[in-house]
């Protein structure tokens, strides 16, 4: 890993759901190897809206999204498969099968690699386990999900994104529903994570959470860019453009 290549890069992004309104509208930014980029932003500001176009769930309108300097607007079939192997998705809900083990729900995470008739194999096994060790939930592998806490299931989804091996994390508000002491805990998941040299954008809402784990911020507001940099730059003004003037941090 080169901590100074770019693993990704957006130029001119922009997307209408309707064809009247844009959900994004421009956007550029790059992150590097090694980068923790979160996304500030209300409710509705794009941020969603630009992790799902980055793992093609859905489609632009117009702009060029390049990984490892790779269009991938162009990938299509074996291709686009192969590079949604490189991202993984931590979700807000944690779209876990809740009726199974938390196993199985990991193992997931190596459909990817498989075809749909192919059984999963001793390493993925292996490598389900060495990832619920890392998330600290190794003797809950035989639990059905519907039984565990909400950071519980979120620390499944993070196993399953890691089954992936993939070399950028797009987490969608991952602590959102979770209470303040549980969401710190997450972030130290994620953290680490990166650390070991998985590059991680994440959404939240808690500029806290940013200063602690981010060392990038893109703060995004009505589709539009309005702040790019490190986390300790938003100051109260800044926070005030990024949330409005009657917004106060918590």
């Amino acid at each position: 890993m080169n901590p100074n290549s770019n693993l990704l890069q957006v130029n001119n992004l922009s997307k209408s759901y309707d064809g009247k309104k844009w959900a994004l509208e421009d956007l550029s930014l790059k992150v590097q190897e090694g980068d923790f980029v979160i996304l500030l932003g209300l409710s509705g500001s794009g941020k969603s809206t630009l992790l799902r176009c980055i793992n093609r769930l859905i489609e632009p309108t117009r702009g060029q999204i390049l990984f490892r300097n790779e269009d991938i607007l162009q990938l299509k079939g074996i291709e686009l498969k192969h590079y949604r192997r490189q991202i993984g998705m931590v979700f807000q809900q944690f779209n876990l099968v809740k009726n199974l083990t938390v196993l199985t729900n990991v193992l997931t995470g190596r459909l990817g690699y498989h075809s749909s008739l192919s059984p999963f194999s001793k390493e993925d096994y292996e490598l389900a386990t060495q990832n619920l060790e890392k998330v600290g939930l190794q003797d809950f592998a035989d639990k059905q999900v519907k039984f565990l806490s909400g950071g519980q299931q979120q620390r499944v989804g993070i196993a399953r994104a890691l089954m992936q091996k993939p070399s950028l994390i797009l987490a969608d508000e991952p602590v959102a529903s979770l209470d303040p002491a549980t969401a710190d805990s997450i972030m130290q998941y994620l953290g680490e994570i990166n650390r070991e040299g998985i590059s991680i954008i994440c959404s939240l809402h808690f500029l806290t959470l940013a200063r602690r784990y981010g060392n990038k911020v893109l703060a995004l507001k009505e589709g539009h860019k309005v702040f790019e940099g490190i986390p300790n730059q938003i100051d109260n003004i800044r926070f005030k453009e990024i949330y409005g003037q009657d917004a106060e941090e918590i």
